[in-house]
């Protein structure tokens, strides 16, 4: 449990902290972006099981078609957290993509009531209902849903649901989410190099270079996250999930400069309220004299 709240921990701290990295490729579309990501992840991941010697379970999960569906599915749904992501960045819209991973927990007991059959607490319950009505309100206000929130909120959330429960190791799993993705990452480099509308290699040697560790910078957190996701609740995952976009928030608003107050203000308010709530409730019952009302996740 502990081992799995570092891991996440260290996972979300990175990743609130990666907008300041793609700013740094905002001349690149973000399509490009995304398909750079996928290769240089893919082919680190493949260097690190050579080093290790570690290829025996990919013979096997090819003769097992739904674990091959399993990773096929959470591989979309992360190439399609990332595409938006990359997108929100390069866009002036890192507030809006801290919303939604703010509002991820709602998600997480969401599938975790409903598929996993964890009972959350009545005042866990309370703080999710503050939060939903703050992004009620921010939709109200604005005349429009959040759409970059929610597609960021339930595309990790469901593929927090699948790594949770999958069938193979964060190292093993993430290579075989980017060997699916690969091939469609590497034909759309090429067709774009092919026809002269690629970016890459830049006449600039920084660029090429920060395409390039996009690999390692991808795959060490989804592995820590991947480690912590599998030793922990929806619930608990759920908790600390906001580390990452209050970092991403405050790289918004003092880092970029981006408009906060208003209808924003208000809606974020009410899901900081929310954050205090499930934090007390939840720093209160793991205490060693109670007994965790969390169900152990499938191994």
């Amino acid at each position: 449990m502990h081992l799995g709240a570092l891991s996440a921990s260290l996972a979300f701290v990175w990743w609130g902290l990666f907008p300041l990295y793609f700013r740094l490729v905002t001349g690149i579309p973000p399509g490009e972006v995304l398909a750079h990501r996928i290769v240089w992840c893919m082919l680190f991941l493949a260097g690190v099981l050579t080093l290790r010697r570690q290829w025996t379970w990919f013979p096997q999960v090819l003769r097992q078609p739904k674990v091959l569906a399993a990773f096929t599915a959470s591989a979309l749904l992360i190439a399609a957290n990332w595409l938006t992501y990359i997108w929100s960045v390069n866009n002036d819209h890192v507030i809006d993509a801290s919303l939604g991973y703010f509002i991820t927990p709602l998600f997480n007991v969401l599938l975790g009531y409903t598929l996993l059959k964890e009972r959350p607490r009545r005042v866990q319950w309370i703080a999710l209902a503050i939060a939903a009505f703050g992004v009620a309100w921010l939709t109200m206000q604005t005349g429009k849903l959040p759409w970059i929130a929610l597609v960021l909120g339930i595309t990790f959330a469901c593929y927090g649901l699948l790594r949770k429960v999958a069938a193979l190791g964060p190292l093993e799993g993430l290579t075989l989410e980017t060997i699916v993705l690969g091939p469609l990452a590497l034909a759309a480099l090429l067709y774009w190099a092919r026809a002269g509308t690629g970016l890459f290699p830049a006449d600039a040697l920084a660029t090429n270079v920060w395409l390039i560790a996009l690999g390692p910078l991808t795959a060490v957190p989804l592995l820590l996250f991947a480690a912590g996701a599998r030793r922990l609740s929806m619930t608990a995952l759920g908790l600390l999930q906001y580390i990452g976009p209050t970092i991403q928030l405050a790289v918004g608003v003092w880092a970029f400069g981006e408009p906060f107050g208003g209808a924003r203000l208000i809606s974020f308010a009410c899901i900081w309220l929310a954050l205090v709530i499930y934090t007390f409730d939840g720093w209160r019952h793991s205490a060693p004299r109670r007994t965790s009302t969390f169900v152990d996740p499938p191994r």
